[in-house]
């Protein structure tokens, strides 16, 4: 060292294991087993730039999405199910008129189920099935919540 320049001991960490890797065409280190973890390194690998920035900006997405979460301490159910309880609500508030206001609620309501359906279908999904065990479930929750004695 020259100069001014230090070290100081307290900054070295340790680990059970040290290992360099092969993966695909790079040779990387692997520390394993760190006593004090303040930062990982995810390794992305594709066929082409375009690739890679969109995993880069799926990963950013989630991370940010992890880090909302642990932040607020709440979660909102997505993959279409608040689109499908509010459709089942709606439904039922729409048996409850007796005008042709009926029509359009309901009308909405279905409306509503292209969400969850399309999210089916584009994850490989049979969208009929997934939609009716979903309404089955939101429709059993919505019902014990009446159910329960008002406090």
């Amino acid at each position: 060292m020259e100069g001014n320049e230090t070290f100081d001991p307290e900054n070295l960490g340790s680990c059970s294991k040290v290992e360099e890797r092969r993966v695909g065409d790079w040779e990387y280190m692997f520390f394993e087993g760190m006593t004090q973890t303040a930062a990982q390194t995810i390794v992305v690998r594709g066929a082409n730039e375009f690739f890679l920035d969109e995993i880069e900006r799926s990963i950013h997405d989630s991370l940010c999405v992890v880090k909302r979460v642990l932040e607020s301490n709440s979660l909102v159910a997505g993959g279409g199910a608040v689109e499908v309880a509010l459709s089942i609500y709606l439904d039922n508030f729409a048996r409850t008129l007796g005008t042709r206001e009926q029509l359009a609620i309901a009308e909405f309501s279905e409306a509503l189920l292209v969400i969850p359906k399309t999210l089916a279908l584009n994850a490989a999904k049979d969208a009929t099935d997934l939609i009716a065990k979903l309404r089955v479930f939101h429709n059993a929750a919505q019902m014990a919540k009446e159910d329960e004695p008002q406090k």
